[in-house]
């Protein structure tokens, strides 16, 4: 099912990818923090569809959800790149990863949360501009509703 490892030092590699806590999330999560905004990480959400998502960071009350989206695994298309060893596996897996968060986003968005993704590239001056953009613009769209 899993292709053999081309190497020992690749497989270690492979293993040291997290699915949470990535450098790019915690220097958001650090940077919304030290401006007063409070949330909460991986926090689950099970929708009505049956769709269960634990995006990265979560303003319940404001409804927003923000992904911080690795250029690998979610196949960005300004750095992501097909591999060349073992395209059998990687391409369906990398689709089917852009597929599920296509899935993911129009069902938090039909439940009525706003979600932003943002790539791991992003410079952090720009990730917490939009992260504070989008909880912004959802407060004051409460307020006014």
């Amino acid at each position: 099912m899993y292709p053999a490892p081309a190497s020992e030092g690749r497989s270690r590699n492979m293993r040291a990818n997290r699915r949470s806590d990535t450098k790019p999330e915690v220097a958001l999560r650090s940077e919304l923090h030290k401006r007063g905004y409070r949330y909460r990480k991986d926090y689950r959400l099970s929708l009505d569809e049956g769709v269960r998502v634990k995006p990265d960071i979560v303003f319940t009350a404001r409804k927003v959800a923000i992904f911080i989206d690795g250029c690998f695994w979610h196949a960005c298309p300004e750095h992501g790149r097909q591999p060349a060893s073992n395209a059998w596996y990687w391409t369906p897996k990398l689709a089917r990863n852009v597929e599920r968060d296509r899935t993911v986003t129009a069902a938090l968005e039909r439940a009525g949360w706003q979600v932003l993704r943002i790539w791991e590239h992003e410079q952090l001056a720009t990730a917490v501009e939009l992260a504070i953009t989008a909880i912004e613009h959802e407060s004051d769209s409460s307020r006014k509703g």
